[in-house]
């Protein structure tokens, strides 16, 4: 399983991004997805996850209303939309499978920089 996460860089506040995740070497569709981050000298946070068909999505506190996670089942991609973005969301972007209550396959992450 490969996963590729790609759409980071240096933006301002308020600024957005839109965070792209490239799957391969699993059966997509049948997998909830997932993104975490990391911010440095912290522990890495969950941030979206979005189920295997999309109905059921969840996000942590201080991103609701300003991130959207969505899939494409047939491109095998997971998306986070980041609008409105603050200081604080700086932080390397992970994507992940979400497979019950477990997350795994943690793909290579992307520097998301915003700039007060």
């Amino acid at each position: 399983v490969q996963l590729q996460a790609s759409g980071g860089g240096l933006v301002q506040a308020g600024d957005s991004l839109r965070l792209s995740c490239a799957a391969s070497g699993l059966t997509f569709r049948n997998y909830g997805m997932a993104w975490f981050r990391q911010a440095p000298g912290k522990e890495r946070e969950f941030v979206a996850s979005i189920s295997s068909s999309g109905n059921n999505l969840k996000y942590r506190d201080s991103v609701k209303g300003r991130f959207t996670i969505s899939r494409d089942n047939a491109k095998n991609m997971v998306y986070l939309k980041m609008d409105s973005l603050k200081p604080e969301d700086t932080a390397i972007y992970y994507c992940a499978t979400k497979w019950g209550n477990t997350f795994g396959n943690w793909g290579q992450g992307t520097q998301v920089t915003v700039s007060s």
